[in-house]
């Protein structure tokens, strides 16, 4: 199997819909074994998904903001596993203000959490998880959404996710000394509980409907599960800084 004897952290399960969730029953059907994260108020919605993935796995808590919080998990994680051969960054907010289509009306304060939340987290997660994967090297995958244009709503979580693509350039800088990989899966638009929260996502769904060359279905997160899983495998092992789009050939498209 494409993940026989990894051990994989994967951040962002929140609902059987979350993207995330799928990454997590396929890197357990290709033979992972996983942990997933959490925490607060959600932290019981997770514990419920997991439930429903081929094998339960724990729930660890984690606030990518609080650096005690990303001390624990190395200290868990070390504690239990004793390495990590991949980590799944599916983590992403912003507060309404940035989303809507009135880009000039987010403050600095809310800006600023999403960043904190949505990029920052990706190094932060990163170093956390060095300290287990630095004397064999591994995979750090995130999720994105091409942000080399501006869309429709989308207003500062666009500046995140550009932001992020920028910081997976550096950390793979940074991290291909120690044999670890760092890329990104840009996805087409998939019907996630966050995604509902984007006001005018529907947009998003019928564009892609009407110009991927492949089609493109919005229930569907398998596609973009099995890019992560081929990418937290031994199959890309000189590909790194990269930005693999499962788009149904969306970003291909000029008209």
């Amino acid at each position: 199997m494409l993940l026989s004897g990894k051990r994989l952290l994967v951040t962002g399960v929140l609902t059987e819909a979350s993207i995330a969730f799928s990454v997590a029953r396929v890197a357990q059907e290709q033979g992972a074994e996983v942990v997933l994260t959490s925490f607060g108020r959600p932290m019981k919605l997770t514990e419920r998904a997991a439930r429903r993935l081929p094998r339960p796995p724990d729930v660890l808590e984690l606030d990518v903001t609080d650096p005690a919080h990303l001390t624990r998990l190395t200290e868990d994680l070390g504690a239990r596993w004793g390495r990590l051969d991949g980590v799944v960054h599916a983590i992403g907010f912003a507060p309404p203000s940035c989303l809507g289509g009135d880009f000039l009306k987010a403050e600095w304060d809310d800006v600023a959490t999403a960043l904190h939340v949505s990029t920052y987290s990706f190094k932060a997660l990163a170093a956390a998880a060095l300290p287990l994967m630095k004397e064999h090297g591994g995979s750090i995958v995130g999720l994105d959404f091409d942000a080399r244009q501006a869309w429709p709503a989308y207003d500062w979580m666009g500046v995140c996710k550009a932001a992020l693509e920028s910081t997976c350039r550096y950390l793979a800088r940074d991290l291909g000394p120690f044999a670890i990989r760092v890329n990104l899966v840009a996805a087409g638009p998939i019907r996630t509980v966050a995604a509902r929260s984007i006001p005018g996502f529907s947009a998003f769904e019928d564009a892609w409907s009407a110009r991927a060359p492949l089609g493109w279905d919005v229930g569907d997160a398998d596609p973009v599960a099995r890019a992560c899983a081929a990418l937290l495998s031994d199959w890309f092992p000189a590909t790194t800084g990269e930005m693999v789009h499962v788009d149904g050939g969306y970003h291909a498209m000029g008209a």
